[in-house]
């Protein structure tokens, strides 16, 4: 869901040159506003010269202007303190939808397009299931503190860090790690790489920009937040027989070199031992296949 407020001009003029720039631009809230310009039969003239901000917006020339879309606070010299305008954007973000603004070198304040970032399905759950499984979520964003804590509700999440920059996204990991917290950071945007890579685990959603991907340690697949529930349970499950192959092959050592070196193990014992040992491994290791990854923990 879109909505657009118009300050200089019409809705559609605002929504046309926005949606002009995003056209260059990877982030979904670029996405979401080309495609509702698309939906309106709207067309978009050429942008040139298009550069990113990040954690900011993107900008471009249209028209012989130059264009900005971005958050309130890096455009925050073009939009008034008070008004109706301001009045509208504030509701909007207390509804939970991310508003960015639209700005041109001459004229100043265009317009604001706010966003309804649809949470995805079966976040809530998956957010339940890990604080199961005793791991507590933090949301870390660059949206503002009412919408950031709006979708907060919505998953189930109660520590929120908005109005993150990528560097302060990076930080916050660094709060947290400095905390005594092993951090796992999920993340699937442009913004989110450097704090992917901060974090003791980068966990990147398949669905998301190349550059989260390639940050990341760990790449799902699936684009649902259920998969990292799955991804954490496999990863135990793992552990657990690691400890238990070592262990086993400890045991066989332990007690087999020295039976050896007293002469109480004939040769013939000791190579059929080693083979039990090797198929012991790799049948419990096989075993990981049958762990329930959805339902239980492994």
């Amino acid at each position: 869901m879109t909505d657009v407020i118009s300050y200089v001009g019409t809705d559609e003029e605002a929504l046309r040159l926005a949606a002009a720039v995003e056209s260059g631009s990877e982030h979904p809230l670029g996405e979401a506003i080309v495609r509702m310009a698309e939906e309106r039969g709207i067309d978009r003239p050429a942008a040139e010269g298009f550069r990113s901000e990040p954690g900011n917006g993107v900008a471009a020339e249209v028209l012989g202007e130059e264009i900005r879309v971005g958050s309130p606070r890096w455009l925050a010299e073009a939009e008034p303190s008070a008004g109706p305008g301001r009045t509208e954007r504030d509701r909007l973000e207390g509804e939970g939808k991310t508003v960015v603004l639209v700005a041109s070198n001459g004229r100043g304040l265009l317009g604001a397009i706010a966003v309804g970032d649809r949470v995805k399905d079966g976040a809530p759950e998956a957010v339940a299931q890990l604080s199961e499984l005793g791991l507590r979520a933090v949301l870390l964003t660059g949206d503002n503190e009412a919408t950031a804590r709006a979708v907060a509700r919505q998953v189930g999440i109660a520590r929120v860090m908005a109005r993150l920059l990528p560097a302060e996204k990076v930080a916050a990991v660094r709060r947290l790690q400095d905390e005594g917290e092993i951090v796992a950071m999920v993340g699937d945007g442009i913004n989110d790489a450097p704090a992917l890579k901060a974090a003791n685990v980068g966990v990147a959603i398949g669905t998301g920009t190349d550059i989260a991907i390639e940050s990341a340690d760990v790449t799902l697949a699936a684009g649902d937040l259920a998969a990292v529930v799955r991804a954490v349970r496999l990863s135990r499950a793992t552990l657990r027989k690691i400890r238990q192959n070592l262990f086993w092959a400890f045991f066989y050592n332990v007690v087999a070199i020295p039976m050896a070196l007293l002469g109480l193990l004939h040769p013939l014992v000791a190579e059929a031992a080693m083979a039990l040992s090797s198929v012991n491994v790799v049948t419990n290791s096989a075993r990981l296949r049958r762990v329930d990854l959805r339902d239980r923990r492994p």
